[in-house]
């Protein structure tokens, strides 16, 4: 398979570059439940492929100084050792456990909860703090709330791949005065960063399968570059609902309740019905008025 894989990484790529919203958490679902990866290698090659994707992003967030250089420090210090530590997990976890790759496919699937249920809060959760264009001066309270966020959620995102674009902008959504431009760029910066890491760990172990990241960057990068270059008229309700009710459903087929099928098919379906719906009701309501005619004038 190749050109599958290339449409793949096209159309995340349109996702990611027309809404701004990070499609990376889907790869592994995708990898695993329509291309049929073993979980170990659908991480491995999820990350890996992330952080050539974000580089991209990362690059051009810098460039527009949209980056807080020491918050994405301070995340790093603790998300980096820690996410080479989840991979070591994991690789430990394959050579000492016969079912290793079920037990993954079960951490990976609460993980996929824990993200869409993560990436539905962002929907809601409009501030923690109000935003400031003012320079920010991390305190030392700060700095530790960003380390320890960094050293739980990079352990996570080592071992599953889930969360490099969810759990730490909600975090710094809550917790600092950061613009969303600043918390955007910031948020893409460290992810980047975090990736590298975790995806070198994940090559050197064996578990990132080269020829179907090579393929899937051929899709994704032209995918984003293209897209960014336009807007989308959906609601952002509708996006992020839509992304995250889809991690939320690929988490439930993942950990293998009962009648995961049906409730992946029938989930998708609902969730599809419900989103357009929404969608065309707001864009509906979102239409101008039709100005009145205006009498003709009388002789």
């Amino acid at each position: 398979m190749t050109w599958q894989f290339t449409l793949t990484g096209l159309g995340l790529g349109l996702i990611v570059g027309l809404t701004g919203v990070g499609g990376g958490s889907l790869m592994t679902p995708i990898l695993i439940i329509l291309f049929g990866f073993k979980p170990t290698t659908a991480v491995g090659t999820d990350i890996f492929h992330g952080a050539v994707f974000k580089s991209f992003g990362a690059l051009r967030h810098r460039r527009l100084r949209t980056v807080h250089g020491h918050l994405a420090f301070w995340l790093f210090a603790g998300s980096g050792p820690l996410a080479i530590v989840g991979v070591a997990v994991g690789w430990a976890m394959q050579n000492q456990l016969a079912d290793a790759e079920t037990i993954l496919s079960y951490v990976i699937g609460v993980a996929l909860i824990g993200g869409g249920a993560g990436f539905l809060a962002k929907s809601f959760v409009k501030r923690g703090v109000q935003p400031s264009d003012a320079p920010f001066i991390m305190s030392r309270r700060d700095k530790l709330i960003a380390l320890g966020t960094g050293a739980v959620f990079g352990f996570i995102v080592g071992l599953t791949s889930v969360g490099s674009g969810t759990y730490f902008g909600l975090m710094m959504v809550l917790v600092y005065p950061l613009t969303m431009p600043r918390i955007v760029g910031t948020d893409i910066f460290h992810a980047a960063a975090l990736l590298w890491v975790a995806g070198v760990g994940h090559l050197i172990i064996g578990d990132v399968d080269l020829h179907a990241t090579a393929w899937l960057l051929l899709g994704s990068v032209p995918g984003i570059l293209i897209s960014s270059r336009y807007t989308v008229k959906v609601p952002d309700m509708t996006i992020r609902g839509g992304l995250g009710g889809i991690l939320v459903i690929s988490g439930i087929k993942l950990c293998n309740v009962p009648e995961a099928n049906w409730i992946l098919g029938g989930g998708l379906i609902v969730l599809f019905v419900v989103l357009t719906i929404y969608t065309v009701r707001v864009l509906l309501s979102e239409e101008p008025r039709s100005e009145p005619r205006s009498m003709p004038e009388r002789a």
